[in-house]
């Protein structure tokens, strides 16, 4: 899609900057914070921005409302039932995907109808394409809901593993702290040339991804009769992927089980080789939302580092649930932020 291309991407960091060092200032020092909340929060108001612009307000609790619905749907239950049955949890998404649809309908009339299209996500998606023409209304509608959660669900899971491993691995924080002391102090003013800047915090985020694949299991559909690894796949069969496994592999990442980020500032890393860094798929099936994520991921790490350091309070460990899509989530995740001199 145009709106989630990197270079649409690029073009408006300082919109999602903003948001990022919000989540930083807004976090209560000297105290045991459960995180993932208000993880969660912050990137459903950075997704919902990036997608909906002036109307994300209008749309951010319809949003939230259909994550919490897709999450009831794989709460552990004593019965599997047939995918037809009209069970409460799949009653309640129904429910809150027309909510959300009925929220957004009014906005897609009232912008085709003014000719202000905007130049966000849904502006693009207004505006016909070269190949596919004019998208009718109902495309957009089914289309926009699974977007709108996608931007902030799986990237929630991912924050909650990278600020674990800012509170485990100080050095690697204060090493991410000091490449954002030079980002600009006023958040609207970031541009894609400062992210890019921020190297090693990209090297955190994608070696925590590797790590701890928000997605662990993939799945794919063999269009044709092919072999793999010596094993012949019939047409029609459906093959899984695992990016936890396959990232622990040893012949292509040193020391696997190892947190180093610095692999991923290596020349000599096999980062671009198919097939090695699966956390947002690969093919033409790989997310089309890699772009936004990675910004997103990047500079909430960033911001916090640069205004923290993270500990983990004394107790257990967080446990790890699976989430929707087969995601692996830190629940009960609890930090304590003290500011940094």
């Amino acid at each position: 899609m145009r709106g989630l291309r990197p270079q649409a991407v690029a073009a408006r960091i300082g919109e999602i900057a903003p948001s990022a060092a919000r989540f930083a200032d807004q976090w209560p020092t000297g105290q045991d914070v459960e995180i993932l909340p208000t993880v969660r929060h912050a990137l459903a108001e950075i997704g919902v921005r990036y997608l909906f612009s002036e109307d994300a307000p209008t749309l951010l609790p319809f949003a939230s409302r259909l994550f919490l619905a897709r999450e009831v749907l794989v709460r552990p239950s004593r019965w599997v039932w047939p995918r037809w049955m009209p069970t409460p949890a799949r009653r309640f998404r129904t429910r809150q995907q027309v909510a959300f649809t009925n929220a957004l309908r009014p906005i897609v009339r009232r912008r085709r109808s003014s000719g202000r299209l905007g130049d966000d996500m849904l502006g693009q998606m207004l505006r016909p394409s070269p190949r596919y023409g004019l998208l009718p209304e109902e495309a957009i509608l089914d289309t926009l809901p699974g977007i709108t959660v996608a931007t902030f669900e799986t990237p929630s899971r991912a924050a909650g593993w990278i600020l674990l491993h800012l509170a485990r691995y100080p050095q690697a924080a204060d090493r991410v702290a000091a490449e954002a002391a030079l980002l600009p102090a006023d958040p609207a003013a970031t541009t894609s040339a400062h992210l890019d800047r921020l190297q090693y915090t990209q090297a955190v985020v994608r070696e925590v991804l590797r790590l701890h694949p928000p997605s662990w299991l993939l799945t794919r559909r063999a269009t044709r009769q092919t072999q793999l690894a010596g094993y012949t796949i019939d047409a029609g069969s459906t093959v899984l992927v695992c990016p936890y496994t396959a990232h622990r592999d040893a012949r292509e990442h040193a020391e696997p089980d190892q947190f180093q980020p610095e692999r991923w500032l290596d020349d000599s890393c096999s980062r671009a080789k198919p097939g090695v860094f699966l956390s947002f798929g690969t093919g033409p099936h790989g997310c089309e939302g890699a772009a936004l994520a990675m910004a997103m991921l990047t500079l909430l790490t960033a911001q916090t580092a640069r205004r923290y350091h993270l500990s983990e309070p004394p107790g257990p460990e967080p446990s790890y649930q699976v989430t929707t899509f087969e995601g692996l989530t830190t629940v009960g995740l609890r930090l304590r932020a003290t500011l940094r001199s």
